[in-house]
């Protein structure tokens, strides 16, 4: 009996050690295998700005030691969720959110250091920002009012990491990317290609961003028919699936009183709808985070750091059923090893090549270029790079991607050219009042043929309507694929209408009409100045509109030689914070070559503007001056208006001699808006000092006239807003309304 007892109880306890045997290699292979524990896959929805609170769940599942098998992701949870799955950190996700230069990024407009000198002119004639296309006989415009230059390049540089990652189930957590085909009207899944290209087809707003081409599909944001794209991350092997849902809440009824919060309520139904779907799938142990972001706005990506607290939060409600899934630390430091993000590959360049679907030759924007074989991989140098061929403002977005052939990884720049061309419009408009009746309004547009061969010629023509019409047409042709020298033949009609002034006091109204013939060579100075010499011939006549007869300018016969040099640094054309305008003029009349007299005058001006803070100064100056010979009024210089003695009327005083100095400040003091809508508006101030001459010797500052002004305005649709009052020393007093014209 003792035996058989003995034999039992040894037997209890040999089963007892087998079973704490098993258990532990059970154990043991969460660390190893992770074979034996639950599999978690991730849903990072949608949402704009509020996706930001992804990181915070992110941030909590790391504590409480969850690790996660599967992600997929829609719009700014493909951003989160895909860079995560790629290995990048949650700090690295918190900084990157935090730091990011959103309005940059989520617009197409390239910083002005990257315009070519070409572009800045654009850039300070035509300021409105829509662009429209001319193709086949019919107007065009883009896809979206966003093409995604900016956003490509930050999305490239952010995955770096994993360039010659082809497969999503490769990645350190496979991913899923999720966007709405717009052919088929179908969700599409993307697990292959090119990651930093899948999660921007995945935010692709309609109407906001361009839609993008991935395996002959037009792809755009996948909220619209996959916010919440639970079904997709079952189909990842997982058992138990986390859903974190950033949906917009609907508005309730009492706020439903415009056509825009109505709109917003429509589309909000439309995705929510799939998004309850979705969520009804959820089975009891899977769990649903919804974090409490109330009305934050899905653009108020400024502040998307705050949503980060508020996802962590929700998150640490719903750890009664998250503790289940949480492991032991070594298995998660286990865990977490294995999906260390990997080390970019490759440290120098093989081979640098730009390919574009433009008329330019590759080898012309490659001449453009400053990297080289031989240079280290930086991503910052290559964005640079990108940029400056996007500044030539050809191409609808440049992008780059690192390429190993076998010899080595190089890099190749796509520039892709805008699908609305080849023939673009520009608009300006221009009004300027002096509130006591004298008004001068004009709408004018700019087609510009660019890239019209391989050397980079371009065909412009403006056109200008109103108070003051013109026609202008110039070709710009440069010398050679490589060559910064260009030859330029233009033809001009322009109207001008004035007030002819004797001491200070207005006797006419005068209309200049001139048409004039140009032939100039000159060079592109970097991206930042140009330089031209030329020849010139043309007609004038003025024609009294209001006044007495006598009071005119006679018609005039034009012709002679010219030089200029144009310099342009600044950051903004209308309220410059920082950099340098500049303009140098020499011109010399011939009779010889049609001029009614041998006239030589010489001009300047300039403006420096320099910043600290919200405050900044610009010093300028101008001067003109008359070398040798009398051509009559027509060659006087007049002073007078807005920041050129703003206490005066415009052209109150001329002469054959002119100098102007002035001091401005202004202060940026707040925004219209918040988030991506910041509109700065602008206070400040002016004193100025100057007078015209008629003779070089009574140049002297004791009878310069001493004027000043304050002005505030903001950058509008149309343009600069500028409102001001001037003060002269004589106790005049001028008042000032301007839109989309440029005072400086």
């Amino acid at each position: 009996m003792k035996k058989i007892f003995l034999c039992g109880f040894l037997s209890f306890t040999l089963g007892l050690f087998t079973v704490e045997t098993v258990l532990a290699d059970q154990h043991a292979g969460l660390v190893d295998n992770d074979t034996d524990r639950l599999r978690v896959g991730l849903v990072l929805g949608g949402g704009g700005a509020r996706g930001g609170a992804h990181i915070g769940v992110l941030k909590e599942l790391e504590a409480l030691r969850i690790p996660v098998d599967a992600i997929t992701g829609t719009s700014m949870g493909a951003i989160i969720g895909g860079l995560y799955a790629s290995g990048v950190s949650t700090d690295e996700l918190e900084e990157i959110v935090a730091t990011m230069d959103w309005s940059r990024g989520l617009s197409n407009q390239p910083d002005r250091d990257d315009l070519s000198f070409r572009r800045r002119e654009d850039n300070t004639d035509f300021p409105i920002g829509v662009e429209l296309g001319f193709r086949d006989g019919e107007l065009k415009a883009p896809q979206g009012a966003v093409q995604g230059h900016h956003l490509d390049l930050i999305l490239r540089d952010l995955t770096r990491h994993v360039d010659q990652v082809d497969e999503f189930d490769d990645l350190p957590i496979p991913f899923r990317a999720i966007a709405s085909d717009v052919g088929s009207g179908e969700k599409y899944v993307m697990s292959s290609g090119d990651l930093a290209l899948a999660i921007r087809a995945s935010m692709s707003v309609p109407a906001a961003f361009d839609p993008v081409m991935i395996d002959d599909r037009l792809l755009v944001d996948g909220g619209l028919v996959g916010n919440l794209p639970v079904d997709v991350v079952r189909g990842m092997d997982v058992d138990v699936v986390i859903a974190v849902n950033v949906e917009f809440p609907l508005y309730p009824k009492e706020e439903l009183d415009s056509v825009l919060t109505i709109t917003e309520q429509m589309f909000t139904i439309l995705i929510r709808t799939e998004t309850q779907r979705q969520i009804k799938t959820l089975a009891e142990d899977d769990v649903l985070i919804e974090p409490d972001l109330g009305l934050f706005a899905s653009t108020d990506f400024g502040n998307i750091a705050d949503t980060i607290e508020p996802g962590a939060a929700a998150t640490r409600e719903q750890s009664n059923k998250l503790d289940s899934l949480s492991v032991d630390e070594q298995a998660y430091a286990a865990w977490q090893q294995s999906k260390a993000k990997p080390e970019p590959i490759g440290d120098d360049l093989k081979f640098v090549r730009v390919r574009n679907d433009s008329r330019l030759s590759d080898d012309t924007l490659q001449s453009m270029l400053t990297v080289e074989p031989g240079d280290s991989i930086d991503t910052s140098v290559l964005t640079y790079e990108a940029d400056q061929l996007f500044g030539l403002q050809i191409f609808e977005k440049v992008g780059y991607k690192l390429i190993d052939e076998g010899v080595g990884v190089g890099v190749e720049f796509d520039a892709k050219e805008k699908d609305w061309g080849p023939t673009y419009l520009r608009f300006g408009v221009s009004l300027e009042d002096n509130i006591e009746g004298d008004t001068r309004f004009n709408i004018r547009t700019r087609i510009t043929r660019p890239a019209i061969n391989r050397f980079g010629g371009e065909w412009r023509t403006d056109l200008q309507l109103g108070t003051d019409p013109g026609l202008f047409t110039e070709l710009y042709q440069p010398m050679s694929e490589t060559s910064r020298l260009f030859v330029s033949p233009a033809l001009e009609f322009r109207t001008e209408n004035f007030n002819a002034f004797v001491d200070g006091d207005a006797l006419s109204r005068l209309r200049l009409s001139e048409f004039t013939a140009s032939l100039d060579v000159g060079t592109q100075i970097g991206d930042f100045a140009e330089f031209r010499v030329g020849l010139y011939r043309g007609d004038g006549e003025a024609d009294i509109k209001v006044g007495a007869p006598g009071t005119g300018i006679p018609d005039y016969q034009s012709g002679g030689f010219r030089a200029a040099l144009r310099i342009d640094t600044v950051d903004d054309p209308f309220w410059p914070r920082e950099g340098v305008l500049g303009e140098f003029r020499y011109q010399a009349a011939r009779e010889s070559l049609g001029d009614d007299a041998d006239v030589d005058t010489a001009s300047a001006r300039f403006d420096i503007a320099r910043s600290r803070g919200k405050n900044t100064i610009v010093v300028g100056g101008a001067y003109a001056t008359t070398l040798e010979g009398d051509g009559g009024p027509r060659d006087n210089f007049p002073l007078g208006g807005l920041l050129r003695l703003s206490g005066l009327e415009q052209g109150q005083v001329s002469g054959k001699h002119l100098a102007l100095a002035r001091l401005l400040y202004f202060r940026r003091v707040g925004e219209t808006a918040g988030g991506l809508f910041d509109v700065p508006v602008y206070l400040g101030a002016s004193l100025e000092a100057g007078n015209t001459w008629q003779n070089r010797d009574d140049i002297k500052f004791d009878n310069a006239l001493i004027n000043g002004s304050l002005f505030g305005g903001l950058n509008t649709f149309f343009g600069p807003l500028y409102l001001a009052v001037g003060f002269g020393e004589g106790g005049e007093t001028s008042y000032y309304l301007s839109i989309g014209s440029l005072p400086f």
